[in-house]
């Protein structure tokens, strides 16, 4: 009977390490998806000021934006890096999951239903954020055309000849005669 009681309390043991480890698991992955989903949030608000400042036509300001926007996209892509293979032991242990093995609990909720909404909050800012980006893609596009067609007209503008003086030097050599 003690060998017996024995193995009870090693298989109790295991079961509350490997709950240890799957809480932890749980925990971080949830961590991360509201990270990602923050970056995200801010992403959007970043393409709304973009967008303003592409209109009004600064381009010191868009610069400042894009420059944003890159370390944004770069903070976006880290995270999801880890969210990954982070993603893929949640699923094992969700799989490996049990009616008895029930308590996943974090902060008094359940976490295994928060994850699904966060991940659903998290895919609906990305798809948000592709339809801003393109917009503001189509926005600066189209500011660049008008851009490069004001330029052109600058170019042709016969008054605006730059170095074209009627006093300037001209190619021809020319001979005075001042002795009269």
């Amino acid at each position: 009977m003690a060998i017996i009681a024995e193995e009870v309390n090693t298989a109790t043991d295991i079961s509350s390490a490997e709950l240890a480890q799957r809480v932890a698991i749980l925990k971080r992955f949830k961590t991360l998806l509201s990270q990602q989903r923050e970056r995200f949030r801010s992403y959007l608000n970043l393409l709304d000021k973009q967008q303003n400042v592409i209109e009004s036509g600064s381009a010191e300001d868009l610069l400042t934006y894009v420059e944003i926007e890159e370390k944004i996209v770069s903070d976006i892509f880290s995270i999801q890096k880890v969210i990954d293979p982070l993603e893929e032991m949640y699923n094992a242990v969700v799989s490996d999951h049990t009616p008895a093995k029930s308590p996943l609990n974090i902060d008094g909720s359940n976490a295994q239903e928060e994850v699904p909404s966060i991940k659903a909050s998290l895919e609906t800012l990305k798809s948000e954020a592709v339809i801003r980006s393109t917009k503001n893609r189509e926005l600066l596009s189209k500011r660049m055309l008008e851009l490069r067609q004001e330029i052109k007209s600058l170019r042709s503008n016969p008054y605006a000849a730059i170095g074209k003086s009627a006093y300037g030097n001209s190619n021809k050599a020319s001979l005075v005669d001042i002795h009269g």
